[in-house]
């Protein structure tokens, strides 16, 4: 494969005069958009320790698919021994493939796979769950024997499709029921999402299309390396290059099967094991293993929320140097010590349009002791909304999906954006 493309070395200071500051995404500039990925029902659930029901995972997913992002983590094919509340991955799978989730915009569903049998597991669920949608359609055109049932096959065949498959409809999503299927061919020109089309040119085409109450859909695929030879025995038992290794099997096989592909690189800005001061240098060479590996685009992961403004400049100067292009990265941040935003700032001032977050700030890692929630998507929305940056995202439904699922699982909110924006829409 070609070396990753050359990274525009634009980047905005990020200050200005005292009286005039001002950032490169200032509100002047209205064509900027960024992209934000959801990780809540992957990321953010799998620390959970309470098992969380499968009809809740679900929920989540649709509920989030009615706010405008694009990008959603579904879940992990990962051994339930070591992550038990991803137990049920397949089968939620299953339910985005065989029922998808109504939107009126493209979603790509993301799952992750640590290994090669990971993968096969994934593609045996999703080859199934299609084998089983064709199965009504194809049976159309060969009634059964008895030719007087034949009038009852249209009704039969519509019943996988019926709008109300979901029963459980949380009461904020009635006054905007989704669009007739006669509505469906607007849907490219409704379409709200940030990223530009010409962004991630490979998406997977062996999936089915989805219903015509929905328009089209992705699933995909998420690996995970580490930036510290500790943090990767400790998460998947081998080394950094041992993982590379394991890596190169499963690309191969996705870019066969046409599915795009992922990759994190954890620890970025600070490891449990070997402390804050992680080497950019090793971070940036991960990150091109991976790109030049056929990795589609890398999320560079800041897992123990360790990274600090200086670090972050520090990081993404190597990964410049490095030769990788901005559109080929992502950053993820976690809000441990506070600092995900300004971080996520100077992503943004480097030219980084693509990041990870977590609605109500749900997450931590299995891995790292002490890490908390991801950067909550509430908080991070409302943020680039402020700056003038368009995500297509509507913050007031996510503030309130942000409310459910924390009162779901029992803990606090933790989207200081996210409770405001709730408590003034109960004014």
């Amino acid at each position: 494969m070609a070396a990753p493309r050359l990274a525009s070395r634009r980047i905005a200071p990020l200050c200005r005069q005292a009286q005039r500051r001002q950032f490169s995404v200032s509100t002047g500039r209205a064509s900027e958009k960024a992209r934000i990925v959801e990780v809540g029902p992957r990321d953010g659930l799998q620390n959970e320790k309470t098992t969380i029901p499968l009809e809740t995972k679900i929920e989540l997913i649709e509920r989030l698919a009615r706010t405008g992002i694009t990008d959603i983590e579904g879940g992990s094919f990962v051994a339930p021994k070591w992550v038990p509340q991803m137990a049920d991955s397949a089968e939620v799978l299953n339910r985005i493939l065989g029922h998808p989730p109504q939107a009126n915009h493209h979603i790509n569903y993301n799952f992750l796979v640590p290994n090669l049998k990971g993968f096969q597991n994934f593609l045996k669920a999703s080859k199934e769950a299609n084998s089983e949608s064709k199965q009504p359609e194809d049976a159309l055109p060969t009634p059964p024997p008895s030719p007087k049932q034949a009038p009852e096959f249209p009704a039969s065949n519509t019943s996988t499709q019926d709008p109300n498959e979901m029963p459980s409809r949380p009461a904020w999503k009635e006054p905007t029921p989704p669009p007739s299927p006669k509505e469906a061919p607007e849907y490219p020109a409704s379409n709200t999402s940030t990223q530009d089309p010409n962004e991630m040119p490979s998406r997977p085409a062996w999936q089915n299309a989805s219903p015509s109450s929905s328009p089209a859909f992705n699933t995909e695929i998420s690996i995970f390396a580490a930036a510290t030879e500790a943090f990767s025995k400790a998460n998947t038992n081998c080394s950094i290059a041992e993982s590379m290794d394991r890596f190169r099997p499963i690309v191969e096989l996705a870019k066969k099967e046409n599915v795009r592909v992922r990759g994190y690189v954890s620890v970025a800005l600070g490891c449990p094991y070997e402390g804050p001061d992680v080497d950019p240098v090793k971070v940036a060479e991960v990150t091109r293993t991976l790109l030049e590996m056929g990795a589609d685009e890398v999320s560079v992961a800041d897992t123990t929320g360790m990274g600090t403004v200086p670090r972050t400049k520090e990081l993404l100067k190597a990964l410049s140097a490095a030769g990788i292009a901005n559109q080929d990265l992502a950053l993820h941040f976690h809000d441990t010590y506070g600092q995900a935003l300004v971080n996520t700032l100077i992503g943004l001032e480097h030219g980084i349009r693509t990041f990870d977050s977590s609605v109500g700030g749900l997450g931590g890692c299995p891995y790292s002791k002490g890490a908390t929630g991801n950067v909550a998507t509430e908080d991070l929305v409302h943020m680039l909304h402020s700056l003038g940056v368009d995500t297509g995202i509507d913050v007031q439904r996510m503030a309130e999906i942000g409310t459910w699922i924390s009162k779901e699982l029992g803990r606090p909110n933790d989207s200081r954006a996210g409770k405001a924006t709730f408590a003034r829409m109960q004014t």
